[in-house]
């Protein structure tokens, strides 16, 4: 049986995440703040609190699950930032939020991939995936946002990096783009629904090969520029 990992399970493009894997058959190791929402699940669905920038708890729960291969680790856990957009302008930029969408976008995803390593070098998919925003490509920016887009080019160079160091134990390492979905963050107007989006990313993870390896792809495969 494969195994996943999904932060941010709870909600939005993690909850659907969560629900398609177990669909699958896949042992599902859920992740979220408040689970609670995960219990109606059917399948193989293993609930586990968690604050993803929490990284004592990271550590905690990676040594309680030593034993457990995962085939595939999603850092899918993100925020907008307080207030939006209209609140990441040049005028408006908060300090706080900055340090905000930096903690849970950038700095969580990279200690939830160093305590995880070792459990998807373990696995035979070897898969560790990060959800990025083409938001965060520098070649398609068109200005605003800064705090988002920041976190999220970050996080793309923290991938490069590990698509580098873990080569040699066989980890496909990718920042995978969702599209613009209709969730809480990317609001009613979004053009794609959580069921295009989700399912779409779902076979793109299946079909990685090992000369994927540090790319940044779009939910339905298409490569984006760094």
């Amino acid at each position: 049986m494969s195994t996943v990992l999904i932060t941010g399970a709870a909600r939005g493009l993690g909850l659907d995440f969560t629900k398609q894997y177990a669909a699958k058959g896949w042992k599902v190791l859920a992740c979220a703040r408040k689970p609670d929402a995960l219990k109606g699940i059917a399948g193989d669905v293993h609930h586990y609190p968690l604050e993803v920038t929490d990284y004592g708890a990271v550590k905690a729960l990676a040594a309680k699950l030593a034993d457990e291969p995962i085939d595939v680790l999603i850092c899918n856990a993100g925020v907008g930032g307080e207030g939006g957009a209209d609140a990441q302008t040049l005028g408006t930029l908060r300090p706080d939020v900055w340090r905000t969408v930096f903690e849970v976008n950038t700095l969580a995803p990279l200690m939830m991939a160093e305590a995880f390593a070792d459990h998807v070098a373990r696995s035979s998919q070897r898969k560790l995936i990060a959800i990025s925003s083409t938001l965060g490509s520098i070649a398609n920016n068109t200005g605003g946002r800064y705090f988002y887009r920041a976190s999220k080019t970050a996080l793309n160079m923290e991938w490069s990096c590990l698509a580098k160091d873990l080569e040699s134990k066989g980890v496909i390492c990718v920042a995978l783009h969702p599209g613009w979905v209709q969730t809480d963050m990317g609001g009613p107007t979004a053009t794609l629904t959580i069921e295009q989006s989700v399912p779409a990313m779902v076979k793109v993870i299946d079909g990685l090969k090992p000369s994927d390896n540090g790319r940044f792809l779009q939910y339905d495969g298409a490569e984006l520029p760094w």
